[in-house]
């Protein structure tokens, strides 16, 4: 079983902005409320690059290790995958495509869960994206509209 969830949102802030904020890996906290920290991050955001954020979500906190799969600046396309740092091999896909659009900047991210172990894919995937797709997607592209302002 897959969790696939996706949100857009239309902001009115400048496209390569909206991208500069998204792929800044130390104001993650700043716009997306689920992590709490970075803990650690490379010098330079490359294909291969991981970090590390703390991450705090149903009642839980866990550290999440993040790899670019994609980093194009060009067509603003940021793909990631992220497992919990645990060696649990359940494991997420990322993707977050920003265009210009009449209205201003179209933002969409779209998350692939894929769970591996039982539990995961009997219960966490589904409460996850329930999670995701009813508030913490649209409540991150939200602030990100604020944060990529400054």
């Amino acid at each position: 079983m897959t969790g696939r969830v996706s949100a857009s949102r239309i902001v009115d802030v400048p496209a390569d902005a909206v991208f500069n904020a998204v792929t800044d890996l130390a104001r993650l906290p700043e716009w997306n409320a689920t992590i709490t920290a970075v803990l650690e991050r490379p010098d330079h955001l490359h294909v291969g690059a991981e970090w590390i954020v703390e991450m705090h979500a149903l009642g839980q906190t866990w550290h999440s290790r993040s790899v670019v799969e994609t980093l194009d600046p060009l067509s603003r396309c940021f793909a990631y995958r992220s497992v919990t740092d645990d060696g649990n091999p359940s494991y997420a896909l990322w993707t977050w495509v920003v265009a210009d659009h009449p209205e201003g900047t179209l933002v969409t991210v779209a998350a692939e869960l894929h769970p591996r172990t039982f539990w995961r894919r009997v219960l966490l995937v589904r409460i996850r994206s329930r999670q995701l797709a009813h508030t913490e997607l649209t409540q991150s592209l939200a602030t990100l509209e604020a944060a990529a302002k400054r």
